[in-house]
């Protein structure tokens, strides 16, 4: 079975569902929706065929926040070959930037018909406008004078979790109608020839993971003073759910990813698991 590079895009909320909980429930069976409407409670509808692979750390980190914060929402899942023009026809200024000045248009993006239909750009920027929109719903920050310290944080593990992101070229989810372009604009982007030099293996591979393994170790420390799954203990929040989006993507698309989760204590697949309600259906 083939799977698609599709990644959640453009995040369209609509109210509150402050009274019900994010499902617990994750189909196994969904696995290709190119545009999906999304309860916390129960799917609405779907069009297009499976299968579908929703990889990228910083959409999961929105989808994460909005299931956190119980809102009501639409999903358009977008192609990897089609995110430039996606965020270019929203209007989305880049947030990311490329060595030589080149824009890096990214997902995810949010759109709010309740506001003149203001779109965010960035996944943390949303995380902020979800909490300052809905004060009510649980909270993903402690208090507003936190936020720059989680923002810290988000830049911090942008560092950490890139160091383990070679071990994803072998297990990349592409669409096989646009498998041969996105291929091409990768190894554009790394100065190579052929994807095939993206793919690590052999011991060369062993030493990223080593040395992946030795950074997530110091990451590993934020939790020391929780009896778990998450850093404050039983209760998550956004600092949770920034290592969650990375973790989806480890999930998703590295072979080793059953033995990352048991790394440090068993402590990322822990977390991993018990993000599961937060994840939504599709």
């Amino acid at each position: 079975m083939h799977t698609n590079d599709i990644t959640p895009a453009i995040y369209d909320i609509h109210h509150l569902l402050i009274r019900l909980p994010p499902s617990s429930y994750r189909p196994t069976s969904y696995h290709g929706f190119k545009h999906v409407v999304i309860r916390p409670d129960r799917l609405l509808r779907h069009r297009f065929r499976p299968p579908v692979h929703p990889f990228a750390p910083n959409p999961w980190k929105a989808r994460y926040a909005l299931n956190f914060k119980c809102a009501h929402f639409t999903t358009e899942w977008v192609d990897l070959a089609d995110v430039t023009s996606v965020r270019k026809r929203l209007g989305a200024d880049p947030v990311r930037f490329f060595g030589d000045g080149e824009p890096f248009y990214t997902l995810p993006l949010l759109k709010d018909p309740s506001a003149d239909n203001t779109v965010v750009g960035d996944s943390f920027d949303i995380a902020v406008y979800l909490e300052r929109k809905y004060p009510e719903a649980p909270s993903l920050f402690p208090n507003a004078s936190s936020i720059g310290l989680y923002a810290s944080f988000n830049a911090h593990m942008d560092n950490v979790f890139p160091m383990g992101a070679a071990l994803a070229s072998q297990g990349m989810p592409f669409n096989p109608e646009t498998e041969e372009q996105c291929k091409a604009e990768f190894c554009r982007r790394m100065g190579v020839k052929t994807y095939d030099e993206l793919i690590v293996r052999g011991e060369a591979r062993k030493k990223i993971l080593d040395a992946f393994q030795n950074s997530l170790g110091d990451v590993a420390k934020y939790f020391r003073f929780s009896d778990g799954p998450f850093i404050g203990g039983k209760k998550a929040d956004y600092a949770d759910i920034i290592i969650g989006g990375w973790l989806m993507m480890f999930c998703e698309t590295v072979p080793e990813w059953n033995e990352i989760r048991e790394w440090h204590g068993g402590l990322w697949g822990k977390l991993h698991d018990a993000l599961k309600p937060y994840r939504g259906t599709w």
